[in-house]
């Protein structure tokens, strides 16, 4: 840069130089056009920058333009607040080789009482052409709030961003558009290090690295001010809830994120109850391509002595479209309307995708740990000091003068502290169609490798006597399959089979009738709408044992006293005679009694298939006003068969 004492200098010299000279510089006008050009070029300095970003203001007692020619009336008229010129146009006339803030405060106001602070320190933006950044850096920022109920603190590390876009970020804020436009990007990259906040309840907030791609958007009708000022009012009267619906739809459906990626997120609380501790490695999302999808790995909760981990949480093929349809078609509503009913709730509904969960385990506490309560001085109730874990005692327990044990000693008593106990699963997957007025049209659920103390299942019908039969652990796997036809008003269950090691494996199928979206209006009980207008078509129901039915006729036969033969014996006449009388003794009721009977006496595999005569099947108002289960099995075509 040539300073303008210089230039006068310079000029003073070449006049001196004689004719020649002259006409030498007259025959390359383009070189003195560059010494014109490069003698504009300076540093300029204003102070107490304000600049209104619709809710939010940005203040700068110190702003410094470096390698710019602007001079400093024009980067005034730049950056006045009152201006009659729009911002984007302002903006697009910035051009500087670089911008220095040594003090940025962002005030926020809203939404209620809060008001929110962040000052950052240091800011410098880098290649600044045309209201277009090149490199933002930041050495770090606080933040507080203030005012209102939610009041915290907190910092950030550096923070920097690449390509930021100025000018667009103002149009998209300030300037009306259809919704339809271009996306306008207005970040290249983000990054920002070391985030820390913490609120007055006693919770705090860690993120060791936020890392974005790709940010931007397209005008919409209010701008995204008046966007954002809309969706803050809420629905709530005398607020119209079309206007909400309509910014809300618009801001979803303006938004564009290449990629975000989370590191090292972790959250405290300070419960009374027991310190809370949630944490997870990494967050990732990216729009596009063979990463596309939201990607959580390694999850931790932690809470007094309760531990839950996650290895990889991942979902894809998520869609907010069903929202956005749904927020539009309120917005579209001819006459005003206040709130939002369930069935509107439901279609909010984005679409799920396929949900994927690896490697879970939960510590649950100690059993005895709830109920036991140590009083303070360390002692049992009537008993002398309470004995440390697996420390042995000679004598009688908890006798104070009893010598140490010697190695091998026959009485020495070992007290075991009590056992933690863990749920476990390997792989579980949620795949989820299409919504169709909210409903999913298809779902299927897979959990593989679960296994848990048998014990947890106490008091459930049917498996709740498992621990009764000599299970301490089950090993389970189960897969749920279901179909909606909303045309034919048909749930088909595809498959739900739940298999366990060494218990054996059920399998069930069927369809169902009358299942229709006004099951999930909420104008009556869906229980109550399932009784009158559902009916059942057909079932098939696989039984498959491996191992199970030997412990139930062990444990048994041990109750009432019998050989495990004799009892075996005693079942099949029960089978073959008993059931057919409680099922009206007909041909189906007799064909079911001969299945379990040989069932009963080689356990191997059941299987009944039955489906109603009439093609709408059998109404769930009739199965429940039967007199008798021979008037269903009349209206059925059975087959029952073993091994």
């Amino acid at each position: 840069m040539i300073h303008p004492k210089a230039r006068s200098r310079l000029r003073s010299a070449l006049a001196a130089a004689g004719v020649s000279v002259l006409l030498g510089l007259a025959a390359c006008p383009g070189l003195l056009a560059a010494q014109e050009g490069a003698a504009a070029v300076q540093d300029v300095t204003v102070t107490d920058v304000v600049l209104p970003l619709g809710g939010t203001l940005l203040k700068a007692p110190k702003l410094t333009a470096s390698g710019t020619r602007l001079s400093k009336e024009d980067l005034e008229a730049i950056l006045r607040p009152d201006s009659a010129v729009p911002w984007n146009e302002r903006l697009a006339r910035l051009d500087a080789g670089s911008l220095t803030v040594p003090v940025l405060t962002s005030e926020n106001a809203g939404p209620g009482e809060n008001r929110q602070t962040v000052t950052y320190r240091d800011v410098v933006a880098r290649d600044v052409r045309a209201g277009r950044v090149g490199e933002l850096t930041a050495a770090g920022a606080t933040v507080s709030v203030v005012s209102g109920p939610n009041r915290g603190s907190g910092t950030y590390g550096a923070v920097r961003a690449t390509d930021l876009d100025l000018a667009a970020l103002s149009r998209l804020y300030t300037v009306p558009g259809d919704g339809k436009g271009p996306v306008q990007r207005v970040y290249g990259t983000i990054q920002v290090s070391d985030v820390t906040y913490s609120d007055a309840r006693g919770t705090t907030v860690k993120i060791t690295s936020l890392n974005g791609r790709d940010l931007g958007g397209r005008q919409i009708p209010d701008g995204w001010n008046g966007a954002f000022a809309i969706v803050g009012a809420g629905f709530a009267e005398p607020n119209d809830r079309r206007a909400f619906a309509g910014a809300a739809a618009d801001l979803i459906d303006a938004t564009t994120l290449g990629s975000l990626e989370m590191q090292g997120l972790s959250v405290s609380d300070a419960d009374p109850k027991g310190p809370l501790l949630f944490e997870i490695r990494r967050v990732a999302y990216a729009s596009s391509g063979p990463e596309a999808g939201t990607r959580l790995e390694d999850l931790a909760l932690t809470r007094g002595s309760l531990r839950a981990r996650i290895g990889r949480l991942t979902l894809r093929g998520t869609s907010l479209a069903p929202t956005v349809a749904a927020l539009q078609a309120i917005a579209a509503e001819p006459g005003p309307a206040a709130g939002l009913s369930d069935a509107e709730m439901r279609r909010l509904t984005p679409q799920v995708g396929d949900l994927s969960l690896n490697d879970l385990s939960i510590e649950l506490p100690p059993e005895a740990e709830a109920d036991r309560v140590p009083p303070r001085d360390g002692r049992l109730p009537g008993r002398g000091p309470a004995l440390e874990p697996n420390r042995p005692v000679v004598g009688r327990l908890g006798d104070p003068k009893a010598p140490e044990p010697r190695a091998g000693d026959p009485l020495a008593v070992t007290v075991a502290p009590h056992p933690s106990r863990r749920i476990a699963l390997r792989v579980a997957t949620l795949a989820v169609g299409p919504p169709s007025d909210g409903v999913p049209s298809s779902s299927r659920l897979t959990l593989s490798g679960l296994s848990l103390p048998a014990d947890l299942l106490a008091g459930q019908p049917i498996v709740g006597m498992l621990p009764a039969y000599g299970y301490r652990d089950l090993d389970l796997d189960l897969v749920a399959d279901a179909t909606v036809d909303e045309m034919a008003r048909e749930l088909s269950v595809r498959e739900v089979v739940l298999s366990g090691r060494d218990v054996g494996t059920v399998r069930l199928a069927g369809t169902l009738g009358g299942i229709g979206p006004e099951l999930l209006s909420g104008t009556l009980p869906a229980a109550t709408l399932l009784m009158f207008s559902g009916s059942a078509k057909n079932l098939d129901l696989t039984v498959e044992n491996a191992g199970l039915f030997e412990r139930f006729l062990a444990a048994q036969s041990k109750d009432l006293s019998l050989k495990p033969e004799e009892l075996r014996k005693e079942y099949v006449t029960a089978s073959l005679l008993g059931v057919p009388i409680i099922l009206g003794n007909g041909p189906a009721a007799k064909g079911i009694g001969a299945a379990m009977g040989q069932f009963v006496l080689k356990p191997g595999k059941l299987v009944l298939h039955a489906r109603a005569k009439e093609p709408a099947g059998i109404g769930f108002i009739d199965l429940g006003a039967a007199r008798s289960p021979a008037a269903v099995l009349d209206r059925l075509d059975v087959d029952a068969k073993a091994n």
